[in-house]
């Protein structure tokens, strides 16, 4: 199993960037043991100015062939924790490659949304695509303390 975020934008040196790198650390060192691979970043970024579509383009290519496709997208499903802990071990059993993509300021392109096997949404409030990489890397690390069993999840 391989997994990758492929997200637009440059993370700049910065707190953000801090902790996207702290939590993908943490997963790699707690998901070892649970069969779970470290986590690659890839950046794109359209320097064109093409908007969502360029940038759709860009991410396609950032997707590894035959990768289960998870779009974050304010219009997905708002699963708990523990389910997404579920859905990220069911990948893993299923020896399926997964890829998270984090779109541009305008979201992601409706042809490459139309694409993807799950739509997750942090909340009902938007957020920036920044802190969206910061939020799904703590989410990713909470979900493999919750399949290891960690207090790190408090129900």
């Amino acid at each position: 199993m391989r997994i990758d975020i492929a997200a637009v934008g440059r993370l700049r040196k910065g707190p953000e960037a801090a902790m996207v790198a702290d939590y993908l650390d943490r997963f790699a060192k707690a998901g070892r043991s649970l069969g779970l691979p470290s986590i690659t970043l890839t950046e794109v970024e359209d320097k064109r100015g093409g908007g969502m579509a360029a940038e759709a383009e860009l991410l396609g290519r950032a997707i590894p062939p035959g990768a289960a496709l998870v779009c974050m997208d304010e219009r997905g499903d708002q699963p708990t924790s523990p389910e997404f802990a579920r859905r990220l071990a069911a990948y893993r059993d299923g020896a399926r490659d997964l890829c998270f993509v984090i779109g541009g300021a305008d979201g992601i392109d409706p042809s490459l949304r139309a694409r993807a096997d799950w739509q997750i949404s942090l909340g009902r409030m938007v957020w920036p695509h920044m802190l969206v990489r910061v939020m799904l890397a703590e989410q990713l690390y909470r979900a493999s303390t919750i399949l290891a069993g960690s207090p790190y999840h408090r129900e």
